[in-house]
């Protein structure tokens, strides 16, 4: 990616301290193979303090997981004419790009998107919306030979886990393990490879800005390069993620949050970047159903604790925010402020 230009640079309040920041806080990890209950009561103290938590013993298979960083590795490695030969488009935006923006600055980063479901498979309506989402297709690209087939595997895996996840969020708010199970029935998650190569001026580029995540989770693997930040809820002092072989990282996304009515966090976070080394990340955005109306549960509601949000609908919101401005918004910088109640 050459040189720092100008549509990388931060503005000062936001480029990241590289210098040695003494935080010895971590975000806990879970070892979903422990007693339900416990993994249940972890969740809750992270989701509340955090809005993020990594897991191991998850299910999902090391050597998959594996063959899936190789694949990657081999795609970013490319030549940029060869990767553009799936770049994605404001008609179809599932593919290789490496114009990504947030907050209106480019991130120091090259992505590939695809989804995770045919979206043909949606029962069809008259909503313009919903039919804007049944002509969403995936590029694939011609090497390496097996990405595909490696790709849809490894997201079939992973999206089991999430599954399991909302199950035990749901049990850690004291609800049954498959309320929410409806509200997914159709979904169309999708999962993105990110490559973030050395940056000559880590200190005045990120690899991707501060934003919140939209949907409901993000179930996400790191390499052992490392980079991601969040922020702390308490004080907004940004705590980096350390990797763990073999480990997920999850986080809440703001349709969680409102859910939850606030009891649950979903947190800013960012990516910093460094001058020597090369890093890859592969998140996996679980959303709910395009129809699904968003509100707080009415089971964690209360005249102590009414609604803090009014109720919208998922999908026309998710893409009124696409369509708003395509090329500098991106679909995991969904923001629910815009749906608080007023006091």
């Amino acid at each position: 990616m050459g040189e720092v230009d100008p549509s990388f640079i931060q503005v000062p309040d936001q480029r990241p301290e590289l210098k040695s920041m003494d935080i010895k806080e971590e975000i806990p990890v879970i070892d979903l193979s422990s007693e339900t209950a416990q993994v249940v009561f972890m969740i809750r103290k992270a989701c509340q303090k955090y809005g993020f938590f990594q897991v191991i013993n998850h299910g999902v298979s090391t050597e998959l997981r594996q063959n899936m960083e190789r694949v990657a590795k081999q795609f970013f490695d490319q030549p940029l004419d060869q990767k553009r030969k799936v770049q994605r488009s404001e008609v179809d935006p599932m593919g290789f790009y490496d114009s990504e923006h947030t907050k209106n600055v480019r991130d120091w980063k090259e992505v590939f998107d695809y989804l995770a479901l045919d979206p043909t498979l949606i029962p069809a309506t008259d909503d313009p919306d919903d039919h804007q989402l049944r002509t969403l297709t995936n590029q694939w690209p011609q090497f390496p030979s097996q990405f595909r087939e490696v790709c849809e595997e490894y997201t079939k895996q992973v999206e089991k886990l999430a599954f399991k996840l909302l199950e035990l969020i749901c049990m850690s708010l004291g609800l049954e393990g498959e309320r929410l199970e409806g509200s997914f029935k159709d979904q169309i998650s999708f999962s993105r490879l990110n490559y973030y190569p050395p940056c000559p001026a880590p200190h005045l580029a990120l690899g991707v800005g501060r934003h919140k995540d939209g949907g409901a989770l993000t179930v996400l693997a790191q390499d052992n390069v490392g980079g991601l930040e969040i922020a702390r809820r308490s004080d907004g002092q940004w705590i980096p993620v350390k990797p763990i072989p073999d480990a997920f990282i999850i986080n809440i996304g703001n349709c969680m949050q409102v859910w939850s009515n606030d009891l649950y966090w979903s947190a800013e976070h960012r990516v910093v970047v460094n001058s020597e080394k090369e890093r890859f990340s592969m998140p996996f955005f679980f959303f709910p159903s395009h129809y699904v109306q968003i509100k707080p549960l009415e089971e964690l509601l209360s005249e102590e604790n009414p609604p803090k949000y009014k109720e919208f609908n998922w999908g026309k919101f998710f893409a009124s925010r696409n369509r708003s401005d395509y090329k500098k918004q991106q679909v995991e910088n969904v923001q629910i402020d815009h749906f608080k109640e007023s006091d």
